[in-house]
């Protein structure tokens, strides 16, 4: 090489890098500046120039590989030989440089850039939504295989075959000598392609195999975390392939279980986390259902007097925290609270889940809720608050328990004449001076495990009979 084409080398391939380069940091201005200062990241043509990015870059090498072949092809060949270049030989040129040489190239850096680029591109797609871009061109993973297999098998064995047939073709025509001579350069030939071949089939399945198997490592070590309970976990999204699809759906199917187990959490501070379960696996029926039950009321005694002096926010933080103290006995004695109806609850034993002791448990969450409510009050008390009293009445009997409600709004409640009479029950505590009261039909379910003191027989609105009553001490 004489030194007018070491000077001419030099110029064309500083022309063609330094073209390149222009390109490639035009197109990296604003990915630059969304990087850097989070300016224009959630910019659509920023986010699909982010998702282009290996391909500009695979298509500047491409283009530079083109204008080498012309160059270095033809132009510098007709040159050199003074008008004299055979159609054949500048073909076999272009061959060589742009279409071997550049495209084993351009893959690499396509395939190199693309794994450099999957640690920035969640920058751009924190939510993962990568295939929500339009526009950006998809290689699937059989792409990718096939075009490794085009370019480490199919075209080394195509320019030996070349090779092979054009120095056959020159042997025939050669002198022994001469032909010594090509048999030799043939072998030093056949051994740089094999080498060359292999290194650029060690590097392309390197690439092919990082590209697949790293997102996909990623996928099953986000599964692993699910696993285990954790459903903040996500996959990263760094493709728009058949595994970025992957992540994507699993990225979906994680915040749809996140979703369920929000529900399921919201739900349990309506029931018991034991009868919440037992209704979301379907053992339960809440379509309407005949059962006998155990009805629990209780309510503030003097309490519009107490709203009527006390600042409103403060109304509303105490009967928060007293019916969290409440609500608490009735959920640990495996109650359902079905309402809050102003500063009355209401609550069922036995239902929706079945439970024969559901008198027992009635009873001893009012004591329970009696405990309970003298030691808040205690630490009212201590505040220089004034403490609230409580009157709690219980009754068994059988109701039609299910969903009830409109069309667009449905709660589970309890209907029957037995809701209607522990309400009443639980007003006469105000006449008979007892905190807690049961009815007969509760009193023999239970067992001697409580202090019941008879009180005399009561007449309650809407019955024509008397109703027995007991004071639970």
């Amino acid at each position: 090489m004489g030194r007018q084409d070491v000077v001419l080398f030099v110029v064309f391939f500083g022309l063609l890098v330094g073209a390149g380069n222009a390109i490639r940091q035009r197109w990296m201005r604003p990915l630059r500046r969304a990087i850097d200062t989070g300016e224009g990241r959630d910019d659509p043509l920023v986010r699909r120039q982010a998702l282009l990015f290996p391909w500009v870059i695979a298509g500047v090498t491409a283009l530079g590989w083109l204008f080498a072949g012309v160059i270095w092809g033809m132009i510098l060949p007709l040159v050199q030989g003074m008008g004299m270049l055979r159609p054949r030989d500048a073909i076999r040129n272009m061959l060589g440089i742009t279409v071997v040489g550049g495209g084993v190239v351009t893959t690499l850096v396509f395939l190199a850039i693309e794994h450099r680029w999957r640690a920035t591109l969640p920058i751009f797609f924190p939510a993962g939504d990568v295939s929500t871009v339009g526009g950006v061109p998809r290689l699937s993973v059989r792409a990718r295989l096939l075009l490794v297999l085009l370019l480490a098998g199919v075209v080394p064995l195509t320019l030996l075959g070349v090779l092979a047939a054009t120095r056959a073709t020159a042997l025939l025509e050669a002198d022994p000598a001469t032909a010594d001579d090509l048999v030799r350069g043939m072998l030093g030939l056949i051994v740089f392609l094999l080498a060359v071949g292999i290194a650029t089939a060690a590097g392309l399945a390197v690439f092919v195999s990082r590209s697949v198997a790293g997102p996909l490592a990623e996928v099953r070590a986000a599964m692993a975390g699910v696993a285990q309970g954790d459903l903040d976990v996500r996959a990263p999204v760094v493709s728009n392939d058949e595994i970025g699809g992957v992540a994507e759906g699993f990225n979906r199917m994680v915040a749809g279980l996140r979703d369920r187990e929000r529900m399921k959490e919201a739900f349990g501070k309506y029931v018991s986390p034991e009868i919440r379960d037992e209704i979301l696996a379907g053992r339960v029926s809440l379509d309407g259902q005949v059962c006998e039950v155990t009805v629990l009321f209780a309510d503030l005694r003097d309490f519009t007097p107490w709203v009527e002096r006390t600042d409103p926010r403060r109304v509303v933080r105490d009967l928060n925290a007293y019916f969290t103290e409440m609500e608490a006995a009735i959920r640990h004695h495996g109650g359902l609270v079905l309402q809050f109806i102003g500063d009355e609850i209401e609550a069922v034993f036995g239902a929706p889940i079945a439970d024969p002791a559901h008198a027992v448990r009635a009873a001893r969450t009012a004591l329970d809720m009696r405990r309970r409510l003298a030691a808040w009050n205690t630490t009212r008390q201590a505040a220089g608050d004034i403490p609230l009293r409580n009157g709690i009445g219980i009754h068994t009997g059988t109701v039609i328990a299910g969903n009830v409600g409109s069309a667009e709004r449905l709660s589970y409640a309890l209907v029957g004449d037995t809701v209607n009479l522990a309400s009443r029950i639980q007003s006469l505590t105000k006449e008979v001076g007892c905190d807690v009261l049961v009815s007969g039909a509760t009193r023999r379910r239970l067992d001697a495990e409580f202090a019941l003191t008879p009180l005399p027989a009561v007449r309650v609105k809407g019955k024509s009979e008397e109703v027995e009553v007991f004071c639970l001490a």
